[in-house]
């Protein structure tokens, strides 16, 4: 058991804590190596959103209109049935 716990406190205690400097310019190579958006994708893309946004929010509510209405039908028949 104790063996076990020292290889815990070993692994624990085996990370460095690096330099803010070095961890800065490794951090700007490696963004140096993503493959970014060019403006004209960019664009293309955020049209390709907010078309969307409005069809499904149009869609959405022309549901809600149509559920509306099936509810106020139903809503009239047993009322004229009922009274």
């Amino acid at each position: 058991m104790s063996t076990l716990m020292e290889a815990k406190t070993k692994k624990k205690g085996s990370k460095k804590i690096k330099d803010p400097f070095t961890f800065i310019s490794e951090l700007k190579e490696e963004l140096k190596k993503v493959s970014w958006t060019t403006r004209a994708e960019l664009i293309s893309a955020t049209k390709i959103v907010i078309i969307s946004i409005f069809a499904f929010g149009i869609g959405i509510y022309v549901m809600d209109l149509a559920i509306k209405g099936v509810l106020e039908m139903v809503k009239r028949s047993l009322l004229f049935i009922f009274g």
